[in-house]
């Protein structure tokens, strides 16, 4: 008999394998968790770990940015002191005594650094180094007299913050070193060399203060030494031009007169004479030959410009003359660049010895053609030591026939051999920049000359002559109508004059008829 089973309903429960949860409390267990005491010790201890982590990347960075520094600080240390301080190898340098002239900054014979002024000493005077002639002028400041030298100048006037600190450099080394030369643990030398340095320094300020200070420490620097030798010479020589801008003329007559003693190979009396006698023949010694040259070129702008004429023809027609009695050595092979550089600068001293000769005799009343003579002269030789060092020909390639061809490169930089040279790197630059300038000043000069004629040809050669010296001031040909660029040395004023000479005989040119009068 079949029994009959009444089919339950089945409920369908598509979670019956998960565990049943009661939403009694809708907080879940973790939430629960931590609303028993855990969210807030949580949060701090996570602050705490950010805080250790961003510590710790912080040192790190911060250390990594103080080694760079440190390790750039201390190759620039090192690169002064085993290369810009290095000794002079160079057999020809040594020769023509090109060494004996260089930038001394406490270096010991085998170079670098004197090892007896101490760590600090040594990292002053590099820092010094640094400062002057890697480092930007800056601003102007006020700069006002060392403390430690006496002076009646109270007034302050505007130096550059570049000399002011490094000057601030080198009163802290020489204090150092005074007290360990008065200890005898360092050379005499050493303490001259600082001192000559902190001169150099104050002179370039350029102001009345620094000028005097600069005369005290080549005072200081003079007792040291024993009145002979190249540096007694260049000292007298500088306390001259030193005393000459200060105006004290009778004093800088009489360190000229030293300077010449000591240079002259006659001088046998050890009194100096109070004015200077030009010897008749020129020294042996290279630097002694070039320390004469420079006297002589101061010795003739102060006769030249204190109006006594007469005195100043004699003293430059005896300086020239004395100049081109220097013979160099005969030889199949080419000069060397440290006998070509002295060659170069025996002319440049002749030219400004002419140009001012030129001068002299307009002064005089003498008919212009004997200026314009010496004018020429003077500015083919300013001419020929610029190209020379820059490695340029003497004419311009697009106007090689022209009488007044235009510079071939105002700005051309120096010569491999000169600017890679330890000793000859700065005299050739100053050499270099003075050319240029002289050029310029010359060609001006000339240029009013033929100004003064009135004539038309004379009024063309004057405008070629104005722009040949706006060539050398450092604006190029083609630039003449565009913008302003001054070469180095050139002072903005004395561009201005040069452009208004220029632009004046050029309206003139312009509008004059040929043959008429000016």
């Amino acid at each position: 008999m079949l029994r009959y089973y009444r089919a339950t309903p089945t409920v369908f429960r598509p979670y019956r394998t998960f565990p049943w949860r009661s939403y009694s409390d809708p907080v879940s267990p973790w939430l629960r968790k931590q609303s028993q005491g855990d969210v807030h010790p949580t949060h701090t201890r996570q602050a705490v770990g950010f805080l250790k982590r961003y510590a710790k990347w912080c040192f790190v960075a911060f250390s990594g940015i103080g080694v760079t520094l440190l390790s750039g600080a201390a190759a620039t240390h090192l690169w002064i002191e085993n290369v810009e301080f290095a000794a002079e190898s160079e057999e020809h340098c040594v020769e023509w005594e090109w060494d004996v002239e260089a930038e001394r900054w406490g270096q010991s014979k085998d170079g670098g650094t004197d090892p007896s002024l101490g760590f600090m000493a040594r990292f002053g005077i590099r820092s010094a180094w640094l400062e002057h002639h890697w480092t930007s002028p800056g601003t102007l400041k006020q700069g006002r007299p060392a403390s430690n030298r006496v002076t009646s100048l109270d007034d302050a006037a505007p130096v550059e913050r570049r000399l002011e600190t490094t000057r601030h450099f080198l009163d802290d080394v020489l204090d150092i070193a005074l007290s360990k030369e008065s200890a005898g643990l360092i050379l005499p030398q050493t303490v001259t060399d600082i001192i000559i340095r902190r001169a150099d320094i104050s002179e370039r300020m350029g102001t009345k203060a620094g000028l005097t200070d600069a005369r005290y420490d080549l005072q200081r620097v003079w007792t040291r030494l024993y009145a002979k030798g190249p540096l007694a010479s260049r000292v007298a020589l500088k306390l001259g031009d030193l005393n000459f801008r200060l105006g004290d003329a009778n004093n800088a007559l009489a360190w000229w007169a030293r300077c010449i003693q000591i240079v002259s190979p006659s001088a046998e009396s050890s009194t100096a004479p109070l004015i200077p006698v030009i010897p008749s023949t020129p020294p042996s010694s290279p630097s002694a030959q070039r320390t004469l040259a420079s006297a002589l070129v101061s010795l003739s702008a102060y006769y030249a410009t204190s109006g006594q004429l007469r005195q100043a023809q004699a003293v430059e027609e005896s300086a020239l003359d004395l100049l081109r009695s220097i013979r160099f050595p005969n030889s199949t092979s080419p000069p060397s660049p440290p006998q070509t550089l002295h060659a170069l600068y025996i002319l440049h001293r002749s030219s400004l010895i002419s140009t001012h000769l030129a001068e002299v005799l307009y002064a005089s009343k003498d008919p212009p053609s004997h200026s314009m003579k010496w004018l020429s002269q003077a500015a083919q030789s300013s001419e020929q030591v610029a190209l020379a060092l820059a490695g340029l020909p003497m004419s311009h390639p697009k106007a090689p026939g022209s009488k007044v061809p235009h510079p071939p490169s105002s700005d051309a930089p120096l010569l491999p051999e000169y600017s890679k040279s330890i000793s000859m790197k700065k005299p050739a630059k100053s050499l270099l920049r003075d050319a240029r300038r002289s050029a310029a000043e010359i060609w001006g000069l000339l240029g009013m000359l033929h100004e003064n004629k009135g004539d038309a040809k004379s009024l063309q050669t004057s405008l070629d002559c104005y722009e040949r010296a706006l060539g050398w001031a450092g604006v190029a040909t083609n630039g003449v109508r565009g913008g302003v660029k001054t070469g180095e040395g050139i002072l903005e004023t004395e561009w201005k004059a040069l452009w208004g000479n220029y632009s004046r005989v050029r309206e003139v040119v312009r509008s004059k008829p040929d043959g008429g009068e000016y």
